[in-house]
């Protein structure tokens, strides 16, 4: 008898309950964040209007001079920053060229949340099938979608022909209750010790499993962040990310994994212990970036977190400016709120000095460091036409793309990438930053002022807490 044949339907029930917070009137909030920012602006207008009688320069001399310490204080920052990265990357990468590898291979759940993708879940799960792993199985998690997600789905569940012999892939059908409840009921339904969490619309390389599982060896290691690279190529915002994803995020990974202390573990591909998740809480909904929430749980809990450069995950980014604006939003804002979550480790360097200061980092890159780029940019134009040397405004725009150039060239090399997406650091930042840190801004003022989102992945979320979900799987 065939193995897709012994297959039995159970019906299991999963809770996925987390308390509500009762806020106070939102009308309330918005109206005391305001009058405070006022209260805030109208006496700093009054401190200046009182001090400035007091200078010996004139508003035009005092403007340029301003001008100058402004602009060698955000220059002098932003070398800083990028060589503290490219420094820690360098080192980080010095030490994985010649980290032993061991021969560590433990059963590995992949857990597939999908909504909605019955156009692509069939081509997803038949990459997984060719996965240079022995070891593996695959959970589908169908997240009450409302096209043929389920049907195909349930075509494939059974064991499945992979390299190295049979894959069991089963299904578990849910309520619509949101990505994170999704990866909770694979991960409690998995009977791994460690779990690998990926996107539905994703694909992995072949050695993405063996490259990531043998740093567990180390028990202090609570989860892996995989390598994210842009899969849809060829066109002008597609490529900008494809060179954002392996220069602003990769060798900030690599950064901050030379210290065991990646901040955000994406959400396309992360391998965990399983027991590191079920101490940190599991997956939660609070947020709009469930995967940079339990990153931080984790941390808070004491766990290391490692980035490994060869555990790819594929993954399909925005082709528009709409689409990609759209992504950028969630994003700002899902981090902002995991950022608030956690502020009291913030506030005790002294007992967790790792985690605050991953912490302030963090809040450093998603509050200050866009303002700050933004205000530069345009407070250097403006000067720079105002007082009739225009001239330079080319050399700033020079400067700063021969730095990111560099930067390129380095992490292309690293990462083995296309050497065309080099030369997209020449607008990268005059263009393709400044736009991302503009949206960064709108979304950070509307996270403060309290504003609902009125759309994204989380809006498909029910009301209901908890539902009875289908598992499809094989039968003994």
């Amino acid at each position: 008898m065939k193995f897709n044949q012994l297959v039995e339907r159970a019906v299991i029930t999963i809770s996925n309950r987390e308390e509500e917070k009762r806020g106070e009137n939102l009308e309330q909030k918005y109206i005391r964040r305001i009058l405070v920012s006022g209260i805030m602006s109208f006496l700093l207008i009054l401190i200046i209007i009182y001090s400035l009688p007091y200078t010996i320069l004139s508003f035009s001399s005092l403007f340029e001079y301003s001008t100058i310490v402004a602009l060698v204080i955000f220059l002098f920052i932003l070398l800083v920053r990028y060589f503290a990265i490219l420094i820690s990357a360098y080192l980080y990468i010095n030490e994985y060229t010649f980290s032993s590898v061991n021969g560590f291979a433990p059963f590995v759940s992949i857990i597939v949340p999908v909504y909605n993708e019955g156009k692509i879940i069939r081509n997803s799960i038949s990459s997984l099938l060719k996965l240079d792993y022995f070891n593996y199985e695959i959970i589908i998690v169908n997240d009450g979608s409302t096209d043929d997600t389920k049907q195909i789905a349930e075509s494939m569940v059974g064991f499945q022909d992979a390299v190295y012999g049979k894959v069991l892939v089963s299904l578990i059908n849910q309520p619509n209750l949101g990505k994170a409840r999704a990866l909770n009921a694979g991960i409690f339904y998995s009977k791994a010790d460690y779990v690998l969490c990926m996107d539905g619309d994703s694909q992995l390389s072949p050695e993405s499993i063996k490259a990531a599982v043998r740093h567990f060896k180390d028990p202090k290691i609570g989860a892996v962040a995989g390598n994210v690279k842009v899969q849809n190529r060829k066109r002008f915002f597609t490529d900008l990310q494809a060179l954002e994803y392996i220069e602003g995020l990769n060798m900030a990974r690599s950064a901050q994994s030379y210290f065991r202390l990646v901040n955000i573990i994406p959400g396309p591909i992360g391998v965990f212990r399983k027991s590191a998740i079920e101490q940190a809480g599991f997956y939660s909904s609070d947020t709009y970036a469930e995967d940079a929430d339990l990153t931080l749980k984790l941390l808070s809990k004491g766990w290391k977190i490692y980035y490994e450069p060869k555990s790819i995950s594929y993954t399909e980014a925005p082709v528009t400016l709409q689409q990609l604006l759209k992504q950028r939003y969630r994003w700002t804002r899902g981090i902002l709120q995991s950022i608030r979550k956690h502020k009291k480790i913030m506030l005790s360097p002294a007992t967790h000095f790792g985690q605050a200061f991953i912490l302030w980092i963090m809040s450093y890159e998603a509050l200050i460091w866009p303002t700050m780029n933004i205000a530069a940019n345009a407070f250097f134009i403006f000067a720079a036409l105002l007082f009739g040397f225009s001239h330079l405004i080319f050399f700033w725009w020079a400067g700063l793309a021969i730095l990111d150039l560099v930067t390129a060239l380095y992490c292309v090399a690293v990462e083995k990438e296309e050497f065309r997406l080099v030369w997209y650091a020449i607008i990268y930042r005059m263009f393709f930053i400044l736009i991302i840190d503009i949206c960064k801004t709108m979304s950070t003022i509307e996270e403060f002022l309290g504003i609902r989102m009125t759309w994204g992945k989380l809006e498909r979320v029910t009301s209901g807490k908890s539902g009875k979900i289908a598992v499809n799987t094989v039968g003994n």
